[in-house]
């Protein structure tokens, strides 16, 4: 996916607490080279980032977005990204994007190796064309991510619950659901409880309660989630955490993946038994998430 837009920001120049941050970031020809061959982020994937969908120039859920870049800097030990330079330079990159649905890419690694300041920048490019997988759905296999459910808070380095730049993990789960014939994967814990997928959050519909694993253990909290469940809640319906075990999905009457840019996609065999699809409710689901949220 080609860039189309990006910016570099000054982290030390927005560290010095300016009510204005007009000057803290710089439009850069996104086809031409920007970092430098020592940038930590390459070599060693040492970064965070996030992901916001932009649909017709508005930018979907900034907020949640930035207070989840935030807490895996946090968890990363990343000096903490000023929100507001960071909220601006997604107005500015969101305001270059035409019409239809497009991504914005925030990334902040450590920055050059032995240099003295991060390295943050923010992209924006044309999204891939989910359409027919939010009404055709995707199949998933289970698969165990080797870590009991408890591991996040008795191994923090693990980094578990914070969205990094070391994705090698992930895309070799989504290569093995390919080799298994299904398009998708949901991680479980190795005690037997579902975690998330590689990309996107599950949700879960037990008649009219939705479940999503609870945000614990190493589960990204998801900003689609928290959108959709902000809409079913509104719609009457009941909406909540909880540890799921991995027998309870093939009970689910129906299952989504979430995420910013695919948005909701219906979950339609899991290991290879088939699973109900709500079409209404996928309808639904999506129309909501393609409207402007903030």
């Amino acid at each position: 996916m080609a860039q189309r837009f990006a910016l570099i920001l000054d982290p030390a120049d927005a560290a010095e607490e300016r009510a204005d941050f007009s000057g803290t970031f710089t439009v850069v020809d996104a086809g031409a080279p920007a970092l430098s061959v020592s940038e930590l982020s390459t070599q060693r994937g040492d970064g965070v980032f996030e992901s916001i969908g932009v649909i017709d120039a508005h930018a979907q859920e900034v907020v949640p977005h930035l207070e989840r870049l935030a807490n895996s800097a946090r968890i990363c030990d990343l000096p903490a990204p000023n929100l507001e330079q960071w909220r601006q330079a997604v107005a500015v990159a969101a305001a270059e994007c035409p019409a239809g649905e497009w991504v914005i890419k925030l990334i902040l690694s450590r920055g050059v190796e032995h240099g003295p300041t991060p390295t943050a920048w923010v992209t924006a490019a044309p999204a891939s064309d989910f359409s027919e997988v939010r009404m055709a759905g995707v199949s998933v296999v289970t698969l165990d991510r080797g870590y009991p459910l408890d591991v996040a808070e008795r191994a923090p380095w693990l980094l578990l619950g914070a969205k990094t730049l070391s994705y090698a993990v992930n895309m070799a789960a989504l290569r093995e659901a390919h080799r298994r014939g299904a398009d998708d994967a949901i991680f479980l814990s190795s005690d037997g409880y579902v975690l998330e997928a590689p990309t996107a959050s599950l949700i879960l519909r037990f008649g009219d309660r939705f479940v999503t694993p609870a945000p614990s253990g190493g589960i990204l909290q998801g900003t689609t989630q928290l959108s959709v469940y902000e809409y079913l809640e509104g719609r009457g319906f009941e909406a909540g955490y909880e540890q799921v075990p991995a027998s309870r999905i093939a009970e689910a009457d129906a299952a989504w993946l979430v995420s910013s840019v695919r948005l909701a996609a219906p979950i339609t065999a899991v290991d290879g038994r088939l699973l109900s699809v709500d079409h209404a409710l996928t309808t639904d689901l999506n129309q909501y998430l393609l409207s402007p949220r903030d």
